[in-house]
């Protein structure tokens, strides 16, 4: 990935609602959400104002939209995402993989579907 698409991939994250709406995707898997749903669990975003924070997300190609019937379902661009890890861990362990390691054991636990979420 390179620096101004990881730029602006970031710039998309750090406002608190969209921050929200990433996790909250990445939690719903690859069959995504419907706008109106993510509102409902967002509990305060009007509609112009998610319609605003959707579309800056998927200009920074963090997140997709599809038509289903009458809704617009929205999902997470797990690449898009992996890259912007890997853009931030790529050369943090100069030779030193220890480093690393936390930070790559905690993406496998977090991912692995036979693990139980704390909720």
């Amino acid at each position: 990935m390179e620096e101004q698409r990881a730029l602006a991939g970031f710039a998309a994250l750090s406002q608190e609602t969209r921050l929200r709406i990433v996790r909250l995707l990445v939690k719903a898997g690859p069959e995504g959400m419907a706008a109106g749903a993510i509102g409902e669990a967002l509990g305060d975003a009007t509609t112009s104002r998610l319609s605003f924070h959707l579309t800056h997300l998927e200009h920074a190609g963090l997140i997709r939209s599809r038509r289903e019937g009458r809704f617009i379902i929205y999902s997470v661009v797990f690449p898009t995402l992996a890259g912007l890890i890997e853009f931030l861990m790529r050369d943090c362990c100069d030779g030193h993989p220890d480093i690393c390691a936390p930070v790559a054991a905690a993406l496998d636990c977090a991912c692995d579907p036979t693990l139980t979420r704390e909720t």
